[in-house]
């Protein structure tokens, strides 16, 4: 996971959303994720907490990095 990878922008944009939903949902969160599990194809998707994540074969993982650079 240290190469940067190039996402499908609407992948991105689901990931970030369901960062932002999180974020309001729970303000005093005391813990960072990693990132989002997402599906390619419904872009529903899951933070993801744990060192290794574990992804179904539609699923990619977003970095917390790459939703953060999108934030700002």
């Amino acid at each position: 996971m240290d190469t940067p990878v190039l996402l499908d922008p609407s992948l991105l944009r689901a990931a970030n959303q369901i960062y932002r939903t999180y974020s309001e949902v729970h303000p005093n969160r005391g813990q960072r994720p990693l990132g989002v599990a997402i599906d390619r194809f419904t872009h529903r998707g899951k933070l993801i907490f744990a060192n290794k994540p574990v992804l179904l074969p539609q699923e990619c993982f977003v970095p917390f990095s790459q939703i953060e650079s999108e934030l700002y």
